[in-house]
């Protein structure tokens, strides 16, 4: 399979390494520039969104189609901690099981929006899947 089609798997690859970059260049400009302090769900949801820009960099350099296998599980894992974050904005979660109540930030206050209004856990919850669902098409265009 040539890696310059277009229906093959490498814009694919590149496409989910640039949803990582993105997403991780945002979550530090938006602490780091405009000094909005991250609440617990968001560290956390950082611990799996950074190393997926690195290693799908790695992957896109190395022309390694076989990541899926290490990257899924990173964008799996943040996507469900994105999605708690997403039901806890929304009000779904009661009270005394959230985890940013006793210090720090807000896991759901008005800080959580950027544009506008547009949650930044459903940012990260879109970044999460779509990086998945890329993964999982690069999977299926490389299986033998």
């Amino acid at each position: 399979m040539s890696t310059s089609s277009s229906s093959g798997p490498w814009p694919l690859l590149l496409l989910a390494w640039l949803v990582a970059l993105l997403s991780s260049l945002s979550a530090l400009f938006i602490g780091e520039v405009m000094g909005q302090a991250p609440c617990v769900l968001c560290w956390f949801q950082r611990t799996f969104m950074f190393p997926l820009a690195v290693i799908l960099a790695i992957a896109c350099y190395r022309s390694d189609f076989a990541i899926w296998r290490y990257a899924l599980p990173l964008a799996g894992i943040g996507a469900a901690l994105a999605f708690a974050h997403t039901l806890l904005y929304a009000g779904l979660i009661p009270q005394p099981i959230q985890p940013c109540t006793a210090t720090g930030p807000s896991c759901s206050g008005a800080g959580m929006t950027i544009f506008g209004g547009v949650p930044l856990p459903m940012l990260a919850l879109f970044a999460f899947v779509l990086i998945a669902i890329l993964l999982l098409v690069i999977r299926r265009r490389t299986a033998p």
